[in-house]
């Protein structure tokens, strides 16, 4: 049962380098989403990875969320009732989320390498791609028990081909069935670092988080985290994935693109409210690219005008709008 009387949402960026206009834009439609609906807003920091996750990165993050005028209710800098909002700090909280799974049946050790378990799910001629064939799921108790004191694994979520069915805030009705090899996601790395899907449906689920907004790239992904979260009794949160803004060549924006980090973009001459303007204007909340402040955008926020198709945002046009 829910203990928040309130709509509570969440942004979750990952510290392995400066926030580019991709994740501004997440940001912002992710904050206006709960701000609309006088809701609680959650910054977490996802730095699960310990090679690629950056103190600096964070704490750079935190800056420019202050500065684009995105603040937050619950997170690194104000605490909250769910602290840590590091995931690193939430190992603890993982261990007890991976041990009822794996009391459950529905974790078990994968032997294989990336080029063994590619080669267990290829199809054959007519098969539809990708169904699951993993040999570490037909060992018996013996070998599993053999192979785990001698070899190296990771864990991986089981299931039994389950449908799954939501009504994401953007996309409308989304089923898939949890059959395909991508669906046995990895819950714990061989290096004992717990993975993604784990901890963000941990997180989500103890912070008593009722709204996700994200990227259109990761629908693909919430069937498995809803799956979970009916596993570990967790209430399901609604879904709104958004639009990609996109390059030229269809790919979606990233950190290696410099001249679109938020460094680079200041340096040009870019304001917060000019950001904000621009990439109202993408959303259809505005008719031209005019400087706003994020909280003047509130009562434009419809979902029934940010679209589905991904925004194609090229350079020139970007130098165009300053």
């Amino acid at each position: 049962m829910q203990r928040r009387s309130k709509l509570v949402g969440r942004f979750a960026p990952s510290p392995t380098g400066r926030m580019h206009l991709g994740n501004i834009w997440a940001a912002l439609l992710a904050w206006l989403a709960v701000r609309s609906q006088d809701g609680v807003m959650i910054l977490r920091v996802e730095d699960l990875d310990p090679e690629r996750s950056k103190k600096s990165y964070s704490e750079q993050l935190m800056k420019d969320l202050d500065w684009l005028g995105l603040d937050w209710d619950e997170g690194p800098g104000c605490g909250g009732i769910f602290a840590p909002y590091y995931q690193s700090e939430r190992f603890g909280r993982y261990d007890v989320a991976f041990r009822r799974l794996v009391e459950s049946g529905h974790a078990y050790p994968c032997f294989c390498s990336r080029e063994e378990r590619n080669a267990a799910s290829a199809p054959h001629r007519g098969e539809q791609t990708g169904i699951i064939s993993d040999p570490c799921l037909e060992m018996s108790a013996l070998q599993r028990q053999i192979a785990m004191d001698t070899r190296c694994h990771t864990w991986r979520l089981h299931n039994h081909g389950e449908e799954i069915r939501f009504i994401d805030m953007n996309y409308g009705d989304f089923r898939h069935r949890l059959d395909m090899a991508q669906d046995h996601v990895v819950l714990k790395r061989s290096d004992g670092v717990y993975a993604y899907p784990l901890a963000v449906v941990a997180d989500d689920g103890e912070m008593e988080v009722t709204q996700v907004v994200r990227g259109s790239d990761l629908l693909i992904s919430t069937p498995v985290q809803l799956y979970l979260m009916d596993l570990l009794g967790y209430e399901r949160p609604r879904y709104g994935h958004v639009p990609l803004l996109v390059d030229v060549y269809g790919h979606r924006l990233s950190k290696r693109q410099k001249s679109l980090d938020l460094g680079a973009l200041i340096a040009a001459g870019w304001t917060a409210e000019g950001i904000i303007g621009f990439l109202a204007y993408q959303a259809g909340f505005a008719n031209e690219t005019a400087p706003v402040k994020a909280r003047d955008l509130l009562d434009r926020f419809n979902w029934g005008i940010i679209g589905t198709q991904d925004l194609v945002l090229s350079e020139e046009a970007l130098a165009q709008a300053r």
